[in-house]
């Protein structure tokens, strides 16, 4: 497990950089691409989709399901790809306890620690729910917060082809898409999604690519 671990964090510190180095948002087109609520069962496939067309998303795992399937993890981050925190069981946060909610982002930080080697630096709230008060506790768990300027809404559609019409229709400069990797009508979307994008002339990046590189400041509410 630890071998393991160290070798995912040794990948990821050598493909993500290099993906910024050669990827220059205030150059070209970006757009990144997040997935929600995995590892699930369609996310070796979606891997497998993003590798041979040689993009980078952003994934922001749930941490009973990281704890689950701890490999899957492993392999998103070792294939360049940036991870971030969901939260532990998908709740939503401002429903909770300042205890409940710090104990929803550690656990999870902690799962993906463990599975991968990196201890991430950005978080999601599910559903999109946050406040003030969320902000201020994942400040103290050094998150920062990551949203997104459209969502397909692919978990209502669940159909390949209205996913990719939303996809497109969102799609824009700087924009971050929410999608999910558990919808499999999403995973079969994905080919023909990112042949279109590109050929609008995307550049399909991570959200640290699209923050032009910078990390991601715990605390602050992207984008």
């Amino acid at each position: 497990m630890v071998i393991h671990a160290l070798l995912a964090a040794a990948l990821a510190t050598t493909s993500l950089p290099a993906q910024a180095a050669t990827v220059d948002c205030d150059r070209v087109k970006c757009l990144a691409l997040t997935f929600d609520d995995g590892p699930g069962e369609g996310t070796p496939t979606l891997l497998k989709i993003l590798k041979q067309e040689g993009v980078k998303a952003t994934f922001f795992l749930v941490g009973k399901q990281v704890e689950r399937r701890p490999r899957i993890a492993r392999q998103t981050l070792a294939q360049g790809h940036a991870i971030g925190n969901h939260t532990w069981s998908h709740a939503s946060l401002p429903t909770l306890l300042d205890e409940q909610i710090l104990d929803e982002l550690k656990t999870t930080q902690e799962a993906i620690q463990q599975a991968t080697g990196l201890r991430p630096t950005m978080f999601r709230p599910p559903y999109g729910h946050t406040d003030d008060r969320v902000l201020g506790l994942a400040n103290q768990v050094e998150l920062a917060q990551v949203l997104w300027t459209g969502t397909t809404l692919d978990w209502k559609l669940r159909d390949a082809k209205k996913i990719k019409a939303a996809v497109l229709r969102l799609a824009k400069r700087d924009g971050v898409i929410l999608m999910h990797d558990t919808v499999p009508a999403t995973v079969k979307a994905m080919p023909a999604i990112l042949k279109e994008l590109k050929k609008q002339g995307y550049h399909l990046v991570t959200v640290p690519t699209l923050l032009r590189g910078k990390k991601p400041e715990p605390g602050v509410s992207y984008p």
